[in-house]
């Protein structure tokens, strides 16, 4: 009988949801409303992002969708508009279409002007998502590069999960004798010339990509719109960390916040093994991670490493 009420209860709170966010928009329709200090996480695939995000969904004061948005942005701009260079979305593109459009759908989808969002792929368009929402804040978070290439190799053979995107894709992908025919993650300027590379190379190249992406586009963001972390610092005090990041957006950190974040790392958020800093050299991957390493020397140093 519990059984029973427990899936009324669920389906009634299914249908429920789906009449508000109908009702939000009509709402917008007829009286649009702007997005206001969105906080966008960015940082390399891998990396934790999923971590910031999830925890930054718990705050009261944002709206999440509770997913990934690279489709809608995709949609917006999709890369074959670029010929598929990548999926950078350039500032110039930037309209009050996209604003509009992007208002709709997290204003419809939560209720709120103030959301946080997350996908793979946004730290390649900082300069484009700053361009619509001037207001914005940006919250990055780095990993090492051993477990960072050693986490993306991992992903790569999930291909189901994070390449199920690219099979448009105008390019023949054969990646290390052809054991990886679908690309994954995201799509960073030149990487055609990595469609018959060894994995570990692919990945390093899309470390480098992305960060050196975000490194740059750092300097055209105010300070204080701009907050940094890194996966290994918050593994050691995910309480304070989380407290610095939250307070520095302009965000309360209550007591159901600091509990969440104190027991964060207990159920970790999509990862391949248990939680770590330098698995790499343990694992299955290490003579692979170590080829690459002197090749991100430059953006290892850069980033703080």
């Amino acid at each position: 009988m519990n059984e029973f009420f427990e899936k009324c209860y669920k389906t009634f709170k299914y249908y429920d949801e789906i009449t508000r966010v109908n009702i939000r928009k009509m709402r917008f329709t007829m009286s649009p409303v702007s997005l206001v200090q969105p906080v966008f996480v960015v940082g390399c695939s891998r990396a934790g992002t999923t971590l910031v995000y999830k925890t930054f969904s718990e705050s009261k004061e944002l709206g999440s969708l509770q997913k990934e948005t690279h489709d809608f942005w995709a949609g917006l701009h999709p890369p074959e508009e670029r010929s598929w260079s990548g999926h950078e979305i350039p500032a110039t593109t930037a309209c009050d279409f996209d604003r509009t459009e992007a208002s709709r759908l997290f204003y419809s989808g939560t209720g709120r002007r103030r959301i946080v969002d997350k996908n793979n792929q946004n730290g390649l368009s900082i300069p484009y998502l700053y361009t619509l929402f001037p207001d914005a804040h940006f919250v990055f978070i780095k990993r090492n590069p051993g477990d960072n290439v050693d986490s993306l190799i991992n992903g790569w053979g999930k291909a189901e999960e994070f390449g199920a995107w690219s099979s448009a894709l105008p390019a023949e992908v054969d990646i290390d004798n052809g054991a990886y025919k679908n690309w994954c993650f995201f799509l960073a300027e030149g990487w055609r010339n990595y469609c018959h590379s060894s994995i570990e190379e692919v990945c390093a190249f899309q470390y480098a990509s992305i960060n050196r992406s975000i490194l740059d586009a750092r300097e055209g963001i105010p300070v204080e719109q701009w907050h940094e972390v890194s996966y290994e610092t918050l593994l050691i005090n995910p309480v304070n960390e989380f407290r610095r990041l939250f307070e520095s957006c302009g965000l309360q950190f209550d007591t159901k916040l600091e509990k969440h974040c104190g027991e964060v790392l207990d159920k970790p958020y999509n990862t391949f093994s248990a939680i770590g800093v330098d698995k790499w050299k343990e694992g299955e991957n290490r003579m692979r991670v170590d080829r690459v390493l002197t090749t991100l020397a430059s953006i290892t140093s850069d980033l703080g490493y």
